[in-house]
């Protein structure tokens, strides 16, 4: 088969058997050089998303799973209704059953019976940096898990893979933090005021007018708490009388500053065109309910990346469908800024799209940039709008010096201001280890979710014993992960959420898939009917052809 492709020919050759494992390095396209927010060369489209189904008799299996532990719960309820066992939760006492009650037996029922059985595969005591791999604190627990002890061991060498340090930059390289250490010196570790009384630093400027250019934007603010930064801010942006579309996985930030805002909030179904279009057509059409008013605002909320799923928002679509019936655009760029994009400008820049077209700009400094905090970025107008009405910014303490300069230090490296490559060099590092890493689960047989640029990889697991067994043998094998079940996912929906780094070298990553596929096979978690291989990655379709 002969194709043409922009630049000459290429011809690749396949042996019988496909590519090896440890040269799928060589399965993906060099983006190239790039320094700048434009380039010569044109951003290539977003890959495929996948959300394959399951079976229909694992879904049988972990419905039936959570019907038995769910009978057990009620059975050991009695027990301790008739003093057969002891309740280590906090209850009320007899005297205070009038009064309206703190604890709800029926609320608290998962949490006594199901959570606490499997309570070691969280809140697990960190002793180290959290890097590409990191030192546990072992314990141990002689009561089913309610209390748990330290046994004064350390487990070494634990490979992370459920940080968010997508780029490496959560760090303890003494020549990469030295102007992190001289800033504190300077200025010490805390502000102990807001930004609107003294503790506005020229540091604090100095990283608001880096972050929009950083961004392509006017304008800046950054806040010293990402969750915050959703939460305190969408309230000074609508109230009463303004409508919010919010996507149905939106995260909890997003949901806690719509509710607080007042404004009516309407869900639309995850990156769904079609739903999201009928409610902006039934709001213009239709205005507020009872009055039929116009709305005073529409404003649609969505995430670059959504961080159970591992999916990219559709942001082409929305600024279409947002131009079209004249809305807003919020986006949540916690996941995406730093880390998709050929320069990590997030998914704005993936989509090669002009980040004017999206009305407020939001992010955080915990991933990307191994610091804490986020900004809210746009039009200068905006900007000084909430330097005054926002409640993080008029009542939060300024961020702290170090984690400031941090974070100055980080994108200063990502843009080559420092004068070096490192930072882009991070950036296609996490591209080619995201990639590499999804194409080979997909090659085992597991199912994973999320959209192939994500280095947020969710592995579907299902039924909950086997969500607790892996997360365990995982721990066995000196591998950290992060399992998620109900009631953060839907019932049948269990997984475990790898995040890659730009940290993690080929031979950690042949190491986590190596014990992956053979505890994979070990507990049956290989539910995928479909076939991959690497050749789809080899070349882009519009560009290139394959000559046998």
């Amino acid at each position: 088969m002969a194709r043409t492709a922009a630049n000459g020919k290429l011809k690749v050759n396949f042996n019988q058997n496909g590519p090896k494992p440890e040269d799928m390095n060589k399965c993906t396209p060099n983006n190239g050089e790039k320094t700048g927010h434009r380039t010569d060369v044109p951003s290539r489209q977003p890959r495929q998303e996948s959300f394959e189904q399951a079976p229909m008799y694992v879904a049988v299996l972990t419905y039936l799973g959570f019907g038995i532990v769910t009978l057990f719960g009620y059975f050991r309820d009695f027990l301790r209704a008739v003093g057969l066992e002891k309740c280590h939760l906090a209850q009320e006492r007899q005297e205070q059953k009038a009064f309206v009650p703190l604890y709800q037996d029926f609320e608290n029922f998962y949490t006594r019976n199901l959570y606490m059985r499997v309570r070691d595969n969280w809140n697990r005591p960190v002793c180290s940096l959290p890097g590409p791999v990191f030192d546990l604190m072992e314990r141990v627990s002689d009561d089913y898990n309610w209390t748990f002890r330290l046994t004064g061991r350390t487990i070494h060498d634990v490979i992370n893979m459920g940080s968010y340090n997508y780029l490496g930059f959560a760090e303890n390289n003494a020549d990469f933090l030295k102007t992190v250490a001289d800033k504190t010196l300077q200025y010490g570790v805390g502000v102990c005021s807001t930004r609107q009384e003294i503790g506005n630093l020229s540091i604090h400027e100095d990283l608001e007018l880096l972050v929009a250019e950083f961004l392509g934007v006017e304008s800046s603010m950054t806040y010293g708490m990402g969750f915050a930064t959703n939460s305190m801010n969408i309230p000074a942006l609508v109230g009463k009388g303004c409508l919010i579309l919010s996507d149905e996985l939106n995260h909890t930030s997003l949901i806690l500053g719509a509710r607080l805002s007042g404004a009516t909030i309407r869900v639309f179904k995850h990156n769904n065109m079609q739903s999201l279009e009928k409610m902006l057509r039934e709001a213009v059409s239709s205005g507020q309910p009872r009055t039929h008013r116009p709305w005073k605002k529409i404003l649609i909320m969505v995430e670059g990346i959504y961080s159970m799923e591992g999916s990219v928002v559709r942001l082409p679509e929305i600024i279409a469908l947002k131009k079209k019936y004249k809305a807003y655009l919020y986006l949540d760029e916690a996941h995406s800024i730093g880390a998709v994009g050929p320069t990590g400008r997030g998914v704005t820049e993936l989509f090669d799209l002009n980040p004017a077209d999206v009305d407020v700009m939001m992010g955080t400094f915990t991933k990307s940039f191994g610091a804490a905090g986020g900004y809210i970025a746009g039009k200068k107008e905006l900007v000084d709008y909430l330097r005054i009405h926002s409640h993080s910014a008029v009542y939060a303490s300024a961020m702290s010096p170090p984690v400031t300069e941090q974070i100055l230090r980080a994108m200063k490296c990502i843009m080559g201001k420092d004068g070096s490559t490192e930072g882009i060099r991070r950036v296609r590092q996490l591209a080619e280890n995201t990639r590499y890493f999804r194409a080979r689960l997909k090659e085992m047989g597991f199912i994973i979710y999320g959209n192939d640029d994500s280095p947020v990889v969710p592995i579907l697991l299902y039924m909950p014993g086997k969500v607790v067994a892996f997360a365990r043998e995982m721990l066995r094998r000196k591998i950290g992960v992060v399992v998620v079940g109900f009631p953060a996912t839907p019932i049948t929906e269990a997984r475990a959420r790898f995040c890659l780094s730009a940290g993690h070298t080929r031979e950690m990553l042949n190491q986590v898939l190596h014990h992956l596929n053979e505890v994979g096979d070990a507990l049956c978690l290989k539910f995928s009917r479909q076939k991959f291989s690497c050749r789809p990655d080899l070349f882009d379709e519009t560009d290139f052809e394959l000559h046998s």
